[in-house]
């Protein structure tokens, strides 16, 4: 591991168990040190109070960042019911308590089907949105309270694991949720359907498209290796930058179809899956780039180039 102007190029992602107390964008920048990286970017905000999985995609990897964005994201969240916060979790202003003792088993599972599938969400005042170039957090902070658009979510899945009743009980629940859904406002919205409000007291994202828990390393792990100058095994941890898109189905294609689609042209496929994003790959696997499945059974490409 060189140093170059304190810089030097990495490439791969680097999958990240996010301590609690940090945003996102302090963790990427402490991992960046770490590996005194030229170019970095995390894929996807986990609120301070969060855990867990967060890919940092370094140098060329950061090409493929946005297909992480778009994926799905799984949580695993406790629920606190019977206390609502101005953030709708743990590190808010308390608004209201309400006993949550008349909350048992049945009652949460009568309520939760509301809220899986396709749903309309309402983004939460303390959040990275912006109105006028403005976060909304920061407007929110100042006391303001501005309309925000619904916005079309999917939960697909929406489990409870576990459950203690009792004037401030505790409900825990697995999510597994398309782009975008605010796991906060879930959990607003079963408190409020319960009669009692909620606030989400934990909340740790185990998923994130193709990583997993499995995949992560700790702030930790990487600060004592980088301590002990142990630099082959910090780079051990990284990930060729194609698993960002092992969520994508994969379409080969003949090579004269992978050279017009580097031309950006178009091509007619067979057998094509849904229209979507597509890993492409050559005859022999390799991989080529992402391409898009049309509604006319073309495919169309997208971002071209090795991974």
């Amino acid at each position: 591991m060189k140093r170059r102007n304190n810089a030097r190029r990495v490439d791969g992602i680097l999958v990240l168990d996010k301590p609690p107390g940090l945003t996102s964008n302090a963790a990427l920048q402490r991992v960046k040190g770490i590996y005194f990286a030229q170019k970095a970017g995390h894929t996807g905000s986990l609120d301070p109070l969060a855990t867990g999985v967060l890919p940092i995609c370094f140098g060329e990897a950061t090409k493929w960042s946005q297909y992480l964005l778009d994926s799905d994201k799984e949580y695993l969240t406790t629920v606190c019911l019977g206390v609502t916060t101005d953030t709708g979790d743990a590190d808010g202003k308390v608004l209201e308590e309400r006993s949550a003792a008349a909350v048992d088993v049945a009652a949460i599972d009568a309520v939760l089907p509301r809220f899986r599938g396709e749903i309309e969400q309402v983004p939460p005042m303390y959040s990275a949105l912006k109105r006028n170039g403005v976060p909304l957090y920061e407007l929110a902070r100042a006391g303001q309270v501005v309309e925000r658009e619904a916005r079309r979510i999917t939960v697909y899945s929406l489990e409870r694991e576990g459950f203690e009743g009792g004037e401030r009980a505790s409900l825990v629940l697995r999510v597994l949720a398309s782009k975008g859904t605010y796991i906060r406002v879930v959990a607003e919205d079963i408190g409020a359907a319960l009669g009692c409000g909620a606030h989400v007291a934990t909340l740790r994202r185990s998923r994130a498209g193709p990583f997993s828990d499995a995949d992560a390393v700790s702030l930790d792990v990487l600060e004592a290796l980088r301590a002990d100058r142990a630099f082959e095994e910090l780079d051990s941890f990284l990930l060729p930058a194609s698993r960002a898109l092992g969520h994508l189905p994969e379409v080969r294609l003949a090579e004269s179809s992978c050279y017009y689609l580097s031309q950006g042209q178009a091509v007619t496929v067979a057998n094509l899956p849904a229209p979507g994003f597509v890993r492409i790959a050559g005859e022999d696997g390799s991989f080529r780039g992402v391409g898009e499945v049309l509604d006319d059974r073309r495919v169309a490409p997208r971002r071209m180039g090795a991974a």
